[in-house]
C-alpha cells in the first residue's frame, strides 16, 4: 500500500543535501555548548571524553546507516524500534527522539541570542532567540528543496568559518595552555562532562527523518552519513584542542560564545576580526537550528502518521507539501522551554534522550538482523562488533548522565511516564499503522 497522497512527503534529496543536513544539524556543537565539558573536566578530561563520543558516534553511524538505507521512513528511529519490538518499542524511541530533536533548538537559540549580544549588547537574548523560531519555522514551511539548499549554503559557510577560526587561532596554540589544570576534577569529571561531548555530534540522525525525500535512498542516505561524520569529527577535535591552548580555558567554560572571546584573547574584543567572526559565527548557530526544525518537524509528522500522536499533526500543506502543524507544534514547545530553561540544562536533558534513541535503535539493529526483517546494500562494517561497543559506550554514558543529574533525569522519567500511561490508556498502541505504508521499505 502507497503512502496516503495527504501525507505523501516530496521526494528532491541528493547526497550533497544529505551532507548539508547532517553537518548542519550538528556543526552548532563546535560553536558553543562543548565548553561547558571543560568546566566539569578540564581540558584532558574533556579531550578523553571526546574521544570516548567520537568512538561511540563512529560506530553508531555506520550502523543507523544500515537501518536508515533499509528503511526510508520519516520517522526514522521510532520506525526501526516499531518494526523490531512493536508499539510499545516504538513509543520509547519516539519520546527520546522528539526530547532530544525539541530541546536541542533552544539551546541554539539561547547561544544564537547570546552571539548577537555579544555584537550589541542593547538587545536581549530572548528577542533573538524568539525571532529565530518564527523566521526559521517560516523558512521550513515553504518547502524541503529550498530549505535543504537554504542548508546547504549556511552550513557551507559554516564551515568556511571553522576552517578560518583555526587558521587564525592555531599559530597561538601552546601545550601548556592546553594541559594546565588539565584534570581538576580526575576521573569523575570525565564522566560528568559526556553530555558536553555527545553535544559536539548530536543530531546526525536527523538524516533518518528526511529519508522518505531522498532521491534512490539506499544508495545516497549512506554517502551523506559517512561524509558528515567525516567531516564532523575533524571539526570538533581541531576546534576544541586549538580553542584550549590560547589562553586561559577556564574564562571559556561557562560562556555561549567561546569562539570569538578565544579570538578576543589574541586580537582583542575590539578588533574588527574579533566582531566580524562573532557576526558570521551566527551561521554555525543557524545552521542546526534550521537543521533541527527541519528534524523534529519529520518526527512529529510520522509520528502523527503512525497514530502515535493527534492526527492534525500529519498535515501536509496543500502547496508547499510540509508538515505545516508539525512545525508549529515543535516550535510551541521549544518556545515554552526558552522561558523554563538554560543552555547547560537543556543540552543535558536533550543528550539523554538522544542516548535512549541510540540503545533501542541498536537493539533495533541487532534483533532485525537476526530475524532477517532488514535488507539493504550497506552493510554495517565489523558486524555485530560496532552496534555492541556503540551500546557499551552508551550505557556508560546514559549511567554518567542519570548519576550526576538526577533531577533533570527524573524529569526526563516523569514525561515519559506521562505520556507512555496516555498512550496505553487511549489505547494509542493498539492503532499503530507505521508498517502500513510498506513502500517505505525494502
Amino acid at each position: 500500500m502507497s503512502v496516503p497522497k495527504q501525507t505523501a512527503l516530496k521526494i528532491a534529496l541528493k547526497p550533497v543535501h544529505l551532507w548539508g543536513l547532517a553537518v548542519g544539524l550538528v556543526i552548532s556543537g563546535e560553536y558553543f555548548g562543548w565548553n561547558f565539558g571543560w568546566d566539569k573536566a578540564g581540558t584532558i578530561g574533556f579531550l578523553i571524553s571526546t574521544i570516548l563520543a567520537t568512538i561511540l558516534y563512529i560506530t553508531f553511524v555506520f550502523s543507523f546507516t544500515e537501518l536508515t538505507a533499509a528503511i526510508p521512513h520519516a520517522g526514522g528511529p521510532f520506525a526501526y524500534a516499531e518494526k523490531a519490538f512493536g508499539p510499545i518499542g516504538g513509543f520509547i524511541a519516539g519520546y527520546a527522539t522528539l526530547v532530544e530533536f525539541v530541546l536541542a533548538p533552544p539551546a541554539i537559540a539561547f547561544a544564537l541570542g547570546s552571539y548577537v549580544h555579544f555584537l550589541y549588547d542593547g538587545i536581549p537574548v530572548i528577542h533573538t532567540a524568539l525571532a529565530s523560531y518564527l523566521v526559521f519555522t517560516i523558512i521550513n514551511w515553504i518547502g524541503i528543496k529550498e530549505s535543504a539548499n537554504f542548508n546547504l549554503v549556511i552550513t557551507l559557510l559554516a564551515i568556511a568559518e571553522l576552517l578560518i577560526f583555526i587558521f587564525l587561532v592555531s599559530p597561538h596554540f601552546t601545550f601548556s595552555n592546553f594541559t594546565h589544570d588539565g584534570m581538576p576534577n580526575g576521573i569523575s569529571g570525565i564522566f560528568a562532562a559526556l553530555p558536553f561531548a555527545i553535544w559536539f555530534f548530536l543530531g546526525i540522525e536527523g538524516v533518518a527523518m528526511v529519508s522518505e525525500e531522498v532521491i534512490d535512498p539506499e544508495k545516497n542516505i549512506p554517502k551523506g552519513y559517512l561524509w558528515g561524520i567525516g567531516t564532523l569529527v575533524f571539526l570538533a577535535l581541531a576546534v576544541m584542542i586549538f580553542s584550549g591552548g590560547v589562553g586561559n580555558w577556564r574564562l571559556l567554560s561557562k560562556i555561549d560564545y567561546p569562539l570569538p572571546e578565544a579570538i578576543a584573547m589574541i586580537l582583542g574584543k575590539n578588533h574588527r576580526l574579533t566582531g566580524f567572526f562573532a557576526g558570521i559565527g551566527l551561521l554555525g548557530l543557524i545552521a542546526s537550528f534550521h537543521s533541527l526544525i527541519t528534524g523534529y518537524s519529520r518526527q512529529i509528522f510520522a509520528l502523527s502518521r503512525s497514530n502515535y500522536l493527534p492526527p492534525a499533526f500529519s498535515n501536509i500543506h496543500p502547496r508547499f507539501k510540509t508538515p505545516y502543524w508539525a512545525l508549529v507544534g515543535g516550535g510551541a514547545v521549544g518556545v515554552f522551554s526558552l522561558f523554563t530553561s538554560t543552555t547547560d540544562k537543556v543540552i543535558i536533558i536533550s543528550a539523554l534522550g538522544a542516548i535512549v534513541m541510540y540503545i533501542i535503535s541498536m537493539f533495533s539493529l541487532l534483533k532485525l538482523k537476526k530475524n532477517r526483517q532488514i535488507a539493504s546494500s550497506f552493510k554495517t562494517p565489523f558486524y555485530p562488533w560496532f552496534p555492541i561497543i556503540c551500546l557499551i559506550l552508551c550505557f556508560i554514558a546514559l549511567s554518567a548522565i542519570v548519576y550526576y543529574n538526577p533531577v533533570l533525569s527524573l524529569i526526563f522519567l516523569i514525561g515519559f511516564s506521562i505520556l507512555f500511561i496516555i498512550f496505553i490508556g487511549f489505547g494509542k498502541h493498539k492503532k499503530v499503522t507505521v508498517h502500513k505504508t510498506e513502500t517505505l521499505y525494502h
